[in-house]
């Protein structure tokens, strides 16, 4: 950052004042460093800095901010003179999502970062507020019950009212927000669309076709499509105008994919209406293209495909122009189709020459700003506003301020086979300066069909690798975002097939010397918990050690359930995705009991890691305090933890904490750093 540049930082002790001497941005490449560890908090702590977001006129920064033992607020910068003030927070809960739908006002919901899963009682709400504070308005209860009123007049919306993840056209203080039909247990059977004024609270309901799950908005912020749900089938439909009649363009099965004719997932619609969707068409990774609402036909060629991985992006439009997109491969990245963009992503990366930088554009611009999200493997998230005139580079906010880039360890996407042949993408991080015989943590992601890690920084990999160990996250197969193939290879290969990509990932990483092959040790949650389990079992001279966190310990249980717990595992997904993606319950029942790790509990000698939530509702805290109960009876290496209050994972702070530091004990008594 040039001297003189003014440095723009959005803190809890700076609220009034933003113009800062310029400041070095810690983004070089690390090098070896002797210094103090870093401490735990460092890495698990909540961010001080939470998000930031251009009004759609680029005149004014919207953030969500807090500070030590404080609760986050919303606070708006003017960046014409660098005017700053808070214009929502609460007392006794913290701003959570937010967004502006227009120059002038903001949506906002809320969230309590003090309580874990077990203790909440509210709904988020929603909320709206000018820029300046004024016109503040409750549009939906934090609770169900009538008693608990707004402190506005007006209508108010149940507490099952949530903004849209679209941020719609962004012109008017009229928006549209969903309503879904909540049942017992959390289970969702209808997603209902509502038209809101967010001056006066009044709504008005969407027609749609029934049984919608989804919906998708135009250009100008109206709804146009909508996915329905019945009987384990997904139907995407168009509605040409303003009335009540939808199209039907394709069906699908809901948890496979699998469809008929003309596959595709309709991503958004463009400014002069064109729809962009991602498809296979017929190949191995989906592609972004585009879709003839006409003719029902496919773009012939794609507009972008990723090379090795499926398509998954955002498009970036400005002043009714398809610009450019960002978009996920081995990390986050820009892609821009404008001379002018491509132009000023350069001046920006030269200026940032050590990070990816991800540029936000206002959507209807009156000033030059822009906004700047950098990031890389060493570096958490900082958050820049960019003057394309004076090409001045102003600092905003980090998420994690503490963290030094040149004490974190490198990160890397590698390859390697599977016994079969198939080619399994990893990440591998390294302690910083270090790369030969290392004790190693396979960790192991949850889903499991899910995209695991990206390339990045991230607290608990980074954390393992300042302690000095070598860390793997394979993306075995069955996890998204690499293909059909792979994707479909993982069907029913629970603690198979799936298992054996874990382990040749950690026979990869002996055979390249990296890691000491008598210091593994295997961790993960959720279906990474499961993972670890199964992979003391299957490989015992492997993995000397296990980390379970809210793992799954018995498939058959995610079927059954337990009378003393409730599960929010959807009960369509029971029917119709779990027969075909795990195995089905009667014809494969052989073979999920020879895969449970609590059927197989007595074979794990290996020292133990436990912990559960006792308030989780999609692993309930049965499937922990059963494995625990079967594994205690012939290993005495197993230490247990239950956070009470918690959910599927860890919410509070000091919880994070604690279990990481469990974690640090554990592994250094086992794996040690030391050799």
């Amino acid at each position: 950052m040039p001297r003189g540049a003014t440095l723009l930082r959005v803190t809890a002790l700076a609220l009034a004042a933003f113009c800062h001497p310029a400041g070095a941005v810690d983004t070089a490449p690390p090098v070896p460093v002797a210094a103090p560890l870093t401490p735990i908090a460092d890495f698990f702590d909540t961010p001080a800095f939470g998000e930031a977001q251009l009004s759609p006129d680029g005149a004014f920064l919207a953030a969500r901010v807090g500070g030590q033992g404080q609760r986050e607020r919303l606070a708006v910068v003017d960046l014409r003179d660098n005017s700053a003030k808070v214009v929502a927070q609460f007392p006794e809960v913290d701003i959570g999502d937010f967004q502006w739908i227009s120059d002038n006002r903001l949506l906002f919901d809320t969230t309590d970062q003090r309580v874990g899963d077990g203790d909440v009682r509210y709904g988020p709400g929603l909320y709206a507020v000018n820029r300046d504070g004024t016109a503040f308005r409750q549009l939906a209860r934090r609770s169900w019950e009538t008693f608990f009123k707004a402190p506005n007049a007006g209508p108010i919306l149940p507490w099952h009212t949530f903004m849209l993840a679209q941020p719609g056209a962004q012109d008017s203080a009229i928006i549209h927000v969903s309503n879904p039909n909540i049942e017992a247990a959390g289970q969702v059977n209808h997603v209902g669309l509502l038209r809101l004024n967010t001056l006066n609270g009044k709504a008005s309901e969407i027609a749609g076709p029934g049984n919608t799950r989804d919906w998708l908005l135009d250009h100008k912020g109206q709804p146009r499509i909508v996915t329905t749900f019945r009987d384990g089938v997904s139907t995407t439909q168009y509605r040409e105008g303003d009335g009540d009649t939808w199209r039907p363009l394709l069906s699908f099965d809901t948890f496979t994919g699998l469809g008929v004719g003309v596959g595709f997932t309709p991503l958004a619609f463009g400014p002069d209406g064109t729809l962009y969707v991602t498809s296979r068409d017929g190949s191995d990774r989906t592609t972004l293209r585009t879709f003839d609402l006409a003719t029902n036909k496919l773009s012939a060629k794609p507009l972008v495909a990723l090379d090795g991985y499926d398509f998954r992006g955002q498009l970036v439009m400005n002043q009714g122009k398809l610009l450019g997109l960002r978009y996920l491969a081995d990390g986050e990245g820009m892609l821009w189709f404008d001379p002018a963009m491509k132009a000023m992503q350069a001046a920006i990366d030269a200026r940032l020459p050590y990070t990816v930088n991800l540029v936000s554009l206002p959507v209807r611009p009156r000033t030059a700003w822009v906004l700047v999200e950098s990031y890389s493997d060493t570096q958490p998230r900082i958050y820049f506003v960019y003057n394309t005139e004076t090409k001045v580079l102003s600092r905003v906010g980090d998420q994690h301020a503490a963290i030094k880039a040149s004490q974190m360890g490198n990160q890397a996407q590698v390859h390697y086979k599977a016994r079969d042949g198939l080619d399994i993408p990893a990440l591998l991080t390294l302690p910083n300066g270090k790369s030969k015989n290392l004790p190693l943590v396979v960790l192991v992601h949850g889903g499991p069909h899910v995209r695991g890690a990206t390339w990045g920084w991230k607290a608990q990999s980074q954390f393992l690798a300042s302690r000095g160990y070598a860390v793997l996250e394979p993306e075995y197969r069955g996890s998204t975002g690499f293909g059909a193939i792979h994707f479909r290879a993982g069907w029913k290969q629970w603690g198979l097939k799936m298992q054996d990509d874990i382990a040749d990932g950690a026979r990869w990483a002996i055979a390249q010397g990296i890691v000491d092959p008598k210091r593994i040790c295997i961790a993960g949650a959720s279906y990474g918990g499961y993972a670890t389990l199964m992979g003391l079992v299957n490989d015992p001279d492997l993995f000397k050690c296990g980390i379970d966190w809210v793992g799954v310990t018995d498939i058959k249980l995610m079927y059954t359930g337990h009378w003393l717990f409730t599960s929010d595992l959807p009960q369509e997904f029971k029917q119709y995705g779990m027969p075909e993606l795990i195995g089905d319950p009667v014809k494969d029942a052989d073979q999920l009991k020879a895969t449970s790790p609590l059927a197989q509990a007595a074979r794990i000698r290996q020292p133990l890691l436990l912990a559960y939530g006792g308030a989780d509702q999609r692993v309930p805290l049965i499937h922990g305090s059963k494995f625990r109960d079967a594994v205690k009876a012939t290993n005495k290496d197993v230490e247990w933890i239950e956070y009470e209050k918690e959910g599927h994972g860890w919410a509070l702070p000091e919880n994070r904490i604690d279990f990481w530091s469990r974690v640090e004990k554990f592994l250094q008594r086992h794996i040690g750093a030391q050799p």
